[in-house]
């Protein structure tokens, strides 16, 4: 290990969007410092998000999914380890282990460890044909078998069973999305807004069996069929898991690092074991915005987070404090989301335009304290009402009470409610 703090040892452990970011933070204070880069996938760093969107459907090249080639990381003097993944590690002597055998000693470590897509433990489940969508080969195999009048059944409704039924439609399946709750989303979103994804995918064509779950699914060696709880079986030549993901701390945890819904970082992604960082997916960050501590499964999480833990390895002090970001995509329909709603927490929904039209805006927010009846906003999401998320981000970090009418009226200035510059403002 260094003891010279310009020549730094970092060694960060991740395949994904995060971990490339990190490089670019550490090389943006630290232009000479050592770097290792391991990752588990026969691949150099890539970015997820395409996999169940352009990549997915044809729109954008496989290769699209890399924010940098392999040139890039020789022209930074980082030294990967592809395919040879971390599988101990020591805090204390602050050494890694990969699977080779080889030990990596580092000076700062930074956990980019991600998640993985969890499994849908039914009969039948192993059988070829069933599918999840996590790693760009899954995306690659997946988009071979989007033929047109494809039978395919999407089990789970979440953000990445959506995208999928989209994608899916769009390529001439006949598809079929199987959920458990009432709604699409619903534990993110409400019923209401639930409601109106339920009706989106419904008008393109996608058939939707909710508040019944998987029972197993049949075939002998490829899947035919799924048989949901009540005895109905589906006809499929292709199943789509999307179930949900788990956080990665296996490391952490083997190293005694503290675990709580993810790798517990500080403001600055400091884990409990000193020189060891975590980012993206797998880290559950102090949020001092929010006054509370956060884990986010989504792109900008893993491009913003990254880079953050790249600076922080290389000594920067700033804190990491941004207002959750996502996106996604779905037919026409673009949406937006920004803030973050505790799970223990059941906010109201305002609604500021008619969901039927696809351009409308929703508002989660609870009770302003002292505020007259105002209310203050938790979270914010747009569909195809384009530039205003720089106010839903100013709502909600700065718990600005406002009225509540006025928020759900179109015609009222959302700029002028956060106190933010309008879009169009030079």
């Amino acid at each position: 290990m260094s003891t010279d703090e310009s020549q730094r040892r970092y060694v960060i452990v991740g395949g994904g969007l995060a971990a490339s970011r990190a490089v670019e933070g550490v090389r943006s204070i630290d232009e000479r410092g050592p770097i290792v880069l391991v990752t588990e996938e026969d691949e150099i760093p890539y970015e997820r998000p395409p996999l169940s969107k352009g990549v997915l459907k044809g729109d954008d090249e496989p290769d699209s999914v890399y924010p940098h080639d392999r040139g890039w990381y020789d022209e930074q003097h980082v030294q990967l380890h592809v395919g040879d993944p971390a599988t101990s590690l020591d805090a204390a002597a602050r050494t890694v282990t990969l699977r080779s055998g080889e030990q990596v000693a580092f000076d700062r470590l930074l956990l980019a460890t991600g998640s993985s897509a969890r499994a849908l433990e039914v009969p039948g489940a192993e059988l070829d044909g069933v599918l999840y969508l996590r790693e760009k080969g899954e995306s690659s195999a997946l988009r071979e078998r989007l033929t047109d009048g494809a039978r395919v059944v999407v089990v789970g409704a979440g953000w990445i069973g959506l995208e999928v039924a989209a994608a899916a439609s769009e390529a001439g399946c006949s598809v079929t999305v199987v959920e458990p709750q009432a709604a699409p989303l619903v534990r993110v979103v409400g019923e209401q807004v639930g409601g109106w994804f339920a009706d989106l995918h419904r008008r393109h064509g996608v058939t939707l069996r909710l508040d019944t779950g998987v029972e197993r699914i049949t075939g002998d060696t490829k899947a035919e069929g799924v048989v949901l709880e009540g005895g109905e079986t589906l006809p499929a030549d292709v199943v789509v898991v999307g179930v949900g993901i788990t956080p990665n701390t296996g490391l952490a945890e083997g190293a005694g690092i503290t675990v709580d819904d993810g790798i517990r970082t500080d403001e600055h992604l400091h884990t409990s074991a000193d020189g060891v960082l975590a980012a993206g997916d797998v880290a559950s960050w102090r949020s001092t915005a929010l006054d509370t501590h956060v884990r986010v499964e989504h792109w900008a999480n893993a491009h913003d987070g990254g880079y953050a833990a790249g600076r922080s390895m290389a000594g920067s002090d700033e804190a990491y404090d941004p207002i959750p970001f996502f996106y996604s995509d779905q037919y026409d329909a673009g949406l937006e989301y920004a803030g973050y709603v505790p799970a223990d927490v059941d906010p109201e929904v305002v609604l500021r335009g008619e969901p039927s039209t696809d351009e409308f805006m929703a508002f989660w927010v609870v009770p302003a304290e002292g505020a007259d009846g105002r209310v203050r906003v938790l979270a914010g999401m747009h569909v195809n009402v384009w530039d205003t998320m720089d106010a839903v981000q100013a709502l909600v970090r700065d718990r600005t009470p406002v009225d509540r009418e006025r928020l759900a009226d179109p015609d009222a200035d959302l700029s002028e409610l956060a106190g933010v510059p309008a879009p169009d403002a030079s």
